[in-house]
C-alpha cells in the first residue's frame, strides 16, 4: 500500500488573497513504512515574502527567487504522489493551496477524497487535547529539536512518525521480518515432549490407601 505524508509551507493562509505555495515536501510510505523516495522543492512564488511568514518558515523573497515556478514543478510532483492517499496536517489547507496552483494552470484539482488528515484523527483519538504537530511529537516521544522553523520536508519526516502511531504504531510483536533475501524469516520453535498424564503405581496405590479411611463412603452403600 503507497501513501505520500505531505506538507506545504505558503505566502499566508488564503490563495484566494493572493497567497502562494513556497514549499513542498512529501515521502513516500509503503504499508506505512517510510522508504527513501521523497520529493521537495522549494518553489518561487512571484511575489513578496510577509514578514509574517518569513517567521514561520524562514523562506526569503530573495533566497526563493532562484528557484523555479510552480509552473515548471507540477508535472513531476503530480506524477510522484500520482492516485496515492495523501497523508496531511491540517488536508483542508494544503489541499486549498494545491488546488489553487492547479487551478491557475488550468489543471484538474485533487480531490479532497484523496487525502487523509492527521488534525481530525488525532482529535478523535484523543479529544480535547492539543492537535498541532509539536503536541504529537511530545506525546509520542518524537524527536522534534531540530523543528525550529516549520520546513515541509522535515514536517513530512515528523508527520509520518506521528501518523504511525496514530493508526496504532510498530507492532513488532504481530509482523514477519525479512531476512536478507527478501523472504519472510522462519520462527524456530522447540518441540517439547508430551508430559506423561497417568498416574503411576505409587500414586495409584496412595489413592485406594486413602479411600479405605472413608467411613461409609456413597459408593459402597446398596441403591
Amino acid at each position: 500500500m503507497r501513501e505520500i505524508v505531505l506538507d506545504t509551507e505558503t505566502t499566508g493562509f488564503d490563495p484566494n488573497d493572493g497567497d502562494r505555495i513556497v514549499e513542498i515536501g512529501c515521502i513516500e510510505l509503503i504499508n506505512h513504512i517510510p522508504t527513501e523516495n521523497v520529493f521537495h522543492r522549494y518553489i518561487n512564488p512571484e511575489r513578496d515574502m510577509p514578514e509574517s511568514a518569513f517567521k514561520v518558515h524562514g523562506l526569503s523573497e530573495e533566497f526563493l527567487r532562484g528557484h523555479k515556478v510552480i509552473a515548471e514543478e507540477i508535472d513531476e510532483f503530480l506524477e510522484f504522489i500520482g492516485e496515492s492517499k495523501l497523508v496531511i496536517h491540517n488536508a483542508q489547507f494544503d489541499m486549498k493551496f494545491l488546488n489553487a496552483e492547479l487551478t491557475r494552470l488550468n489543471r484538474p484539482t485533487l480531490p479532497m477524497t484523496q487525502s487523509i488528515d492527521t488534525v481530525s484523527m488525532a482529535r478523535r483519538k484523543f479529544p480535547g487535547a492539543q492537535a498541532n504537530l509539536d503536541a504529537l511529537c511530545r506525546r509520542f516521544g518524537i524527536d522534534n529539536s531540530a523543528r525550529t522553523k516549520h520546513g515541509a520536508l522535515l514536517d513530512a519526516e515528523l508527520l509520518a512518525e506521528v501518523y504511525l502511531e496514530l493508526i496504532g504504531g510498530r507492532q513488532h510483536g504481530l509482523s514477519l521480518e525479512e531476512d536478507d533475501s527478501g523472504m519472510a524469516a522462519t520462527v524456530s520453535l522447540e518441540v517439547r515432549p508430551p508430559r506423561p498424564h497417568e498416574a503411576s503405581e505409587a500414586e495409584r496405590v496412595a489413592h485406594a490407601a486413602f479411600l479405605e479411611t472413608i467411613t461409609d463412603p456413597l459408593w459402597r452403600r446398596s441403591s
